[in-house]
C-alpha cells in the first residue's frame, strides 16, 4: 500500500480531529465549532491511504524557546497519531521525517516534543533532555516562611500583563530550554491570561515595580483534599520569591496541600525543604537538532569558553547536517563549520543531549552516543554548553 503525505485542505479537518480524538481520549466531545488543526503558528502534515482516509499526523508548532540568552527557532511537535490499525509499520517516521524537512525548509533548527513514550521518537533522532515537573508540599510548610515587608501583594489587573510577561522572559532568557510566551501560538489579549486562573497575584516592591508574580488555581472543597495548583511562581527578587510563597502559605486551613511546578534550580526550593515535597507529575520532553550549523550559530555560548573541536555527525532523518564538521566557539559566539578530521562523533541523540547541556561526554560516551576523542576534546564539549539544568514549563 503506498501513501500521500500532504498538509490538510478544508476537507480534512473533520478526519484530523476523529483521528487526534480517537488516540487522546476526548472521542466523546464533539467537533468544537469553527475548529482547526492549522490554526496560527500550527502546521500540521499527514499521511493519506489510497481511499483518502488519514492514517498518520502530526503538528509542527512554530516557537522559540531560550538557551544561553538567546531565541532558538524551534519545531514544537504536537498531535502524532497513527491509526490504531496500522501502528507499527512505518507511518509515524514518514510523517515525522517530512514534518522535520518543512520545519527546516521554514527556518527552524531544533524540535522540541513531550513524550508518552520515548521509543519512537529516540528511534529518529530525539532524547529525553528534561521534565515539566510538579511538586506537592504541605500547606502548612508554606506558611512558615516569612513574607518581606517591602513587599505588597494584589490581584493582577489588565495593565500588570506586560511587566508579568516580562518577570517570565527575565527568568527564562537565563536558562536552558524555556519557551518564549509570545506570537501567534500566546496571541491571547491580557484578559485572557487572567482569565486562565482563579488567581493572578503581583508582588509590588516598594519602587512601585512588579517583583514577581505567581498563577494559581483553586481546587474544590475545603477539607482534606482542598487543593491549590500554581503554574508559576516567580520573583526576580529574594523578597518577591518569599511573600509570594507566604501568601499561599495562608491557604492552609482550606487547601492543605499546595502544587507547584519547578525547575530544577527554583529558588522556592531554597525555601522549603525537599524532604517535605514529592513529585505529584513528571512529565519528560525530548530535543532534537534539525539543523546542526544553525542551531549552533543560533543559541547563546559563554564568552568565556574558546576554542574549536572537529566533530562527525551521524544523521540519517537529517542527512543535511551528517559528516564532518568544525566546531569554533570565540567570544560568545559559535559556528559549524563543514570539514575538519571528525575527530569525535556523536549519534543524532548524543547531539540533542549536548546541545542542551543535558548530559555531559562522559555520560555520551558511556551510553554509545559519543565516541572518539580525549580528555581534553571532552572537557572542551561540556565546558560549552554546561548551564541550567534544561527546564520547560509549557506543555503543549
Amino acid at each position: 500500500m503506498t501513501f500521500e503525505v500532504r498538509a490538510l485542505t478544508a476537507q480534512d479537518q473533520k478526519q484530523a480531529w476523529d483521528l487526534g480524538s480517537l488516540a487522546f481520549g476526548y472521542h466523546d466531545q464533539p467537533m468544537r465549532e469553527g475548529w482547526v488543526s492549522d490554526s496560527p503558528g500550527r502546521f500540521t502534515l499527514a499521511a493519506f491511504d489510497e481511499s483518502g482516509r488519514m492514517v498518520a499526523k502530526a503538528v509542527d508548532r512554530t516557537q522559540e524557546q531560550w538557551f544561553a540568552g538567546r531565541l532558538v527557532p524551534t519545531c514544537g511537535v504536537a498531535g502524532v497519531v497513527t491509526a490504531p490499525e496500522l501502528r507499527g509499520r512505518g507511518l509515524g517516521r514518514l510523517v515525522l521525517t517530512r514534518l522535520l524537512e518543512h520545519a527546516r525548509q521554514r527556518g527552524a533548527v531544533i524540535s522540541t516534543l513531550f513524550d508518552t513514550t520515548p521509543l519512537p521518537y529516540r528511534a529518529l533522532g530525539w532524547e529525553e533532555v528534561g521534565s515539566l515537573d510538579y511538586h506537592a508540599f504541605p500547606t502548612r510548610v508554606l506558611a512558615a516562611v516569612r513574607p518581606d515587608p517591602a513587599i505588597t501583594l494584589r490581584p493582577a489587573v489588565e495593565a500588570d500583563v506586560p511587566a508579568i510577561h516580562e518577570v517570565y522572559r527575565r527568568v527564562a532568557r537565563t536558562g536552558t530550554g524555556m519557551l518564549e510566551r509570545s506570537g501567534p501560538l500566546f496571541a491571547g489579549t491580557p484578559a485572557d491570561f487572567l482569565g486562565d486562573y482563579n488567581g493572578v497575584t503581583v508582588a509590588v516592591g516598594a519602587s512601585g515595580a512588579v517583583e514577581g508574580y505567581a498563577s494559581w488555581d483553586r481546587g474544590a472543597g475545603y477539607d482534606a483534599g482542598g487543593k491549590i495548583t500554581v503554574d508559576d511562581l516567580i520573583g526576580l527578587t529574594p523578597g518577591a520569591t518569599a511573600t509570594l510563597v507566604a501568601m499561599l502559605g495562608g491557604w492552609a486551613s482550606v487547601a492543605p496541600t499546595t502544587v507547584i511546578r519547578l525547575g530544577a534550580a527554583d529558588p522556592v526550593r531554597s525555601l522549603l525543604a525537599r524532604v517535605d515535597g514529592k513529585v505529584e507529575s513528571s512529565q519528560p520532553w525530548m530535543l532534537r537538532v534539525v539543523d546542526a550549523p544553525g542551531a549552533v550559530a543560533a543559541r547563546g555560548w559563554s564568552r568565556h569558553v574558546g576554542g574549536q573541536v572537529d566533530l562527525d555527525l551521524a544523521d540519517a532523518e537529517c542527512p543535511w547536517h551528517a559528516g564532518a564538521h568544525r566546531l569554533v566557539l570565540d567570544g560568545g559566539q559559535a559556528r559549524l563549520e563543514p570539514g575538519g578530521a571528525g575527530t569525535v562523533r556523536l549519534t543524532p541523540r548524543g547531539l540533542a543531549a549536548w546541545y542542551a547541556g543535558a548530559a555531559t561526554p562522559d555520560q555520551l560516551r558511556r551510553s554509545g552516543h559519543l565516541t572518539g576523542g580525549t580528555p581534553d576534546t571532552d572537557a572542551f564539549l561540556q565546558s560549552a554548553t554546561a548551564g541550567p539544568t534544561p527546564t520547560l514549563h509549557d506543555y503543549f
